[in-house]
């Protein structure tokens, strides 16, 4: 099922503690295009799909990524596109924003997911993997 747009940033907006949308959507628009740069194919595609439309576009059309970054270079790599972000912000923008995305999908989608990425990210998911 498909959030939409006002849903998925009141989530975004409510678990990174946000003061407005506005702020919510700028960690969206981040994060979701960095995770765009890892994912590859049709999980990507069915990932698009669960998300609102302007959402989706970003997913679909990510910044690029010469390699897939481990999860604390993901947190820095936000950090450096949100202005005044700091890791420790960006962490928490990154949270937000991806716990939000792993309820969209469902948990066989999440676990394609976590399969394309490297290790640690199932905790910036918000749903830690057993080892």
């Amino acid at each position: 099922m498909t959030l939409r747009w006002e849903a998925f940033l009141d989530h975004v907006k409510e678990r990174g503690e946000y003061g407005s949308r506005h702020e919510a959507e700028r960690a969206a628009r981040v994060v979701l295009a960095l995770l765009g740069a890892h994912l590859l194919g049709e999980v990507r595609a069915q990932l698009a799909a669960r998300l609102p439309e302007g959402f989706a576009l970003i997913l679909l059309n990510p910044l690029q990524s010469a390699e897939p970054l481990p999860p604390e270079r993901f947190l820095r790599a936000t950090a450096a596109w949100i202005d005044g972000a700091t890791e420790q912000t960006a962490a928490w923008d990154v949270s937000a924003v991806l716990s939000t995305v792993a309820d969209a999908a469902d948990d066989d989608l999440l676990k394609q997911i976590l399969l394309q990425l490297p290790a640690g990210y199932d905790l910036l998911f918000g749903r830690p993997q057993p080892t």
